[in-house]
């Protein structure tokens, strides 16, 4: 089965539907690696913070490259054709190569050639997070794109309340992550931090693609609504011409029958 060019697009492929055992596989490994690429991210700050390669961050690396490994072997095995499989799923391999790379680089602070591999690492990351999500990001979503859209401001906000110095309450974590994400940017808080400042690049992305979908749902739920209104009062029309012309039917017939019943009385 070819897959779509999109899907090529993203060095990412799910299994051909087909195979019943495969996609089942996927499902079961959807949120460990979710949860496993979600723990990247403290992985990222704790060494960053630290400025020191840390236990932790090594072993939250490590951990996130074995469960990618362990999901993209044990979905693959379920295909007749499992090498394809692996191919098409190019950017998983870049990631367990990359987050075995971060466990074993120096500290980013005094290395910048470490710093900006761990940053593709993370930006690579979102990507597959971002792919994972698709299925819900639907257009009739809009319940669960609210829900997301509440999710990653809380994060952003914890985010700034660890890390900036200049935000001292969860309340002024949020309203940074807020304008920041909005790209509104009123100057009262600003990230000050090396830290911070890499924080903001992420809840920028993260906010013009939560906020976009979100906008995008809302209009194409009106764009909808508004289409099915148009729709049905042309159904209406419609079958009200088809009734007013099956009555006038009705009547010819009718005139019709009368008609050859009153020649033939006259006949007899």
């Amino acid at each position: 089965m070819t897959r779509p060019a999109s899907s090529r697009a993203w060095g990412l492929a799910r299994p051909p539907g087909s195979s019943a055992a495969a996609s089942r596989e996927v499902l079961r490994w959807r949120w460990p690696v979710l949860a496993a690429l979600l723990s990247t991210i403290p992985a990222f700050y704790i060494e960053l913070l630290e400025q020191l390669p840390t236990p932790a961050a090594t072993a939250l690396y490590v951990l996130a490259a074995g469960v990618l490994a362990l999901a993209l072997w044990r979905v693959s095995r379920r295909l007749d054709h499992p090498r394809q499989h692996l191919r098409r799923n190019a950017l998983d391999f870049a990631l367990i190569a990359g987050f075995l790379l971060s466990a074993l680089l120096p500290a980013s602070t005094g290395s910048p050639l470490s710093l900006a591999i761990r940053l593709g690492v993370a930006l690579l990351s979102l990507v597959r997070i971002v792919w994972m999500l698709r299925p819900w990001l639907t257009r009739g979503g809009l319940v669960y794109l609210l829900v997301l859209a509440f999710a990653v401001l809380c994060f952003c906000g914890v985010g700034f309340w660890a890390l900036e110095p200049h935000v001292p309450t969860l309340g002024d974590g949020l309203w940074l992550a807020f304008t920041t994400a909005a790209t509104v940017g009123y100057g009262d808080i600003v990230p000050s931090t090396p830290a911070s400042k890499i924080f903001s690049v992420f809840v920028v992305l993260l906010g013009y693609a939560v906020l976009s979908l979100v906008t995008a749902a809302i209009a194409a739920m009106w764009v909808e609504t508004r289409v099915e209104t148009t729709e049905r009062r042309l159904e209406r029309d419609i079958l009200r011409e088809m009734h007013a012309e099956i009555s006038a039917l009705r009547e010819e017939v009718a005139a019709l029958r009368r008609g050859a019943g009153d020649g033939g009385q006259a006949d007899g």
